[in-house]
């Protein structure tokens, strides 16, 4: 199943720019341009950016994985670590899943610079819940 972000309304990862690039329930790729609205006022990529991208990497992929079964990942709990800044060029992020649980998804997601350069560790945890709100 392809995910893809829905482009009848801006949703907060399409705000920042958000790219994807491989959906599965095994592998979530995206990339993200770095431009003012991305950084904070000293230059570089703002942290929650980098975090934001790991949790929408890990929902989406979680997501595709329960779907058939109606259900739906949301995020539970993100732990970010950065490592190196990001000032130009493009952010890369790729998440795996390391559980997959009734209840619970845990993913390790790498965020890279362009020059493959290890920037971001994060690990999330997404719970699955029903796709019907009550």
């Amino acid at each position: 199943m392809k995910f893809a972000l829905p482009t009848d309304r801006v949703t907060f990862d399409s705000s920042y720019g958000l790219e994807l690039e491989v959906t599965t329930p095994d592998l979530v790729k995206a990339r993200c341009a770095v431009a003012d609205k991305v950084r904070q006022p000293f230059g570089l990529v703002h942290g929650g950016v980098l975090a934001s991208i790991a949790e929408a990497l890990s929902s989406i992929g979680t997501s595709l994985g329960v779907a058939d079964g109606g259900e739906i990942g949301v995020g539970q709990n993100n732990n970010t670590s950065f490592l190196r800044p990001i000032f130009e060029g493009y952010i890369h992020a790729e998440a795996r899943p390391r559980h997959r649980g009734r209840a619970t998804w845990i993913w390790d997601v790498e965020i890279t610079d362009d020059a493959g350069n290890l920037c971001a560790i994060s690990r999330v945890t997404i719970a699955v819940r029903p796709a019907e709100r009550d």
